[in-house]
């Protein structure tokens, strides 16, 4: 008895049909890996949306491009020597004002109160100390006249004495008498040395006390100056002449002691203060110059001080002008400069762009000649400006380089570019 026999799965014509174009897939996704195994990661992007330039031998001018504010060469603070309401405000930003003119107008009863307290308790120190000065005074001239009254005793008693010595001879006068008249010159005699001796040590105790009494009196006096200055400090005045800057306060707000009121700029003139980029730290120093754009031409400055702390990937330098300065300058105004760093030279030179940015001068991408592709390339960069770089080594002249921005660049090795 016949029976049909079935072909095996991979006989069949179907199955045959879909093994042959996987086999085919296969081969062609290995060809594929194998091409792709020795090829150069690449970006395609539009022409139009790059740009490019020739590098090429040409005068390097070596100078940083800056962006200089103008500062004045002084300021005086003002600040709240004694707090209180502001009661009235006498001067407003940009006014000039002189040296010595009231600003502003406070008032305090608080302090006034402890004013007045303590000016009476130093007044009724100093006139302690005078009434004890005058005493000393008044004793010293009570033992003056003391001894002066003993030595008139003394002359008058030997006069007497003397008289009656004849007249006791002559027997008009009693012994008793007599010797009453010479034991009362005796007594004197001796009581005045005393009285001089005493009169000395006196005396020279208060010439030791006379200084401190006056030194005393002189330093309640000056406590007295400052304490009446106190009620002085309640106006706040101009300490220079110049123009009124900052200055925001209102009548009837309250101002703390030493608090910053505003500020005076004098008219000694103006100087420059610019923010350099980190990588030119090792080239600028004090007494290079620099050409500032004001005053509708340019003008010459010079560096007089280089902070070396880096701050925002940036350090600060402070400029003055040389010769005559531009006029119309204002505080804060913004002012284009270059800054010399070196003379003019010849170099191979490519034009600066955002390129830098992305590559910090150690790779570019260099076109072929058609123009169509461009190729990562290392290469070594010098001096720099803000319109050019010197090329030291990797490129040569004629070659173009990308110069735009690297952001789509920076894992290929090839850029390819598109119409």
């Amino acid at each position: 008895m016949d029976r049909r026999l079935d072909r095996p799965w991979w006989r069949k014509r179907r199955n045959q049909a879909i093994g042959g174009a996987a086999l085919a897939l296969a081969a062609v996704a290995a060809l594929a890996a194998g091409l792709a195994a020795g090829a150069k990661p690449s970006v395609r992007v539009p022409a139009a949306g790059v740009t490019t330039a020739a590098v090429e031998r040409a005068v390097f001018h070596d100078f940083v491009a800056m962006r200089a504010t103008v500062t004045p060469k002084d300021q005086v603070f003002l600040d709240a020597l004694e707090g209180g309401q502001v009661e009235q405000v006498l001067a407003h930003s940009g006014d000039w004002v002189a040296a010595g003119q009231p600003i502003i107008r406070f008032r305090n009863t608080e302090l006034e109160l402890e004013v007045l307290d303590r000016e009476g308790r130093l007044v009724e120190s100093i006139t302690q100390l005078q009434a004890y000065e005058k005493q000393l005074e008044d004793a010293r001239v009570a033992n003056e006249k003391a001894a002066a009254r003993i030595q008139y005793d003394i002359t008058r008693l030997q006069r007497t004495a003397e008289r009656r010595d004849a007249l006791l001879e002559k027997g008009f006068v009693s012994r008793e008498a007599h010797q009453a008249a010479h034991d009362e010159l005796a007594y004197n005699r001796d009581l005045l040395p005393l009285q001089l001796a005493s009169n000395r040590q006196q005396d020279a105790l208060r010439r030791r006390q006379l200084p401190q009494i006056h030194a005393e009196l002189e330093s309640l006096r000056e406590s007295l100056k400052i304490t009446r200055a106190k009620l002085d400090a309640l106006v706040l005045r101009a300490p220079v002449a110049g123009r009124l800057a900052d200055v925001d306060v209102t009548v009837g707000e309250i101002r703390n002691r030493g608090q910053r009121l505003g500020q005076i700029v004098p008219q000694t003139g103006f100087e420059l203060r610019a923010d350099v980029d980190e990588y030119y730290l090792g080239r600028v120093r004090q007494g290079q110059g620099a050409r500032i754009e004001a005053g509708g031409g340019d003008v010459q400055a010079k560096v007089i001080r280089v902070n070396p702390q880096v701050t925002n990937s940036t350090f600060q330098i402070e400029l003055a002008f040389q010769g005559a300065q531009p006029g119309g300058l204002l505080p804060g105004q913004a002012l284009e400069g270059r800054l010399t760093l070196g003379g003019d030279q010849p170099a191979l030179v490519l034009p600066a762009g955002p390129f830098l940015e992305r590559t910090g001068g150690d790779w570019v991408m260099v076109l072929d000649d058609g123009g169509r592709k461009a190729e990562r390339r290392r290469v070594r960069l010098g001096r720099r400006n803000a319109e050019q770089v010197e090329v030291l080594s990797g490129l040569q002249p004629g070659e173009r380089v990308i110069t735009s921005d690297y952001a789509a660049f920076e894992k290929v090795d090839q850029v390819i570019l598109a119409k």
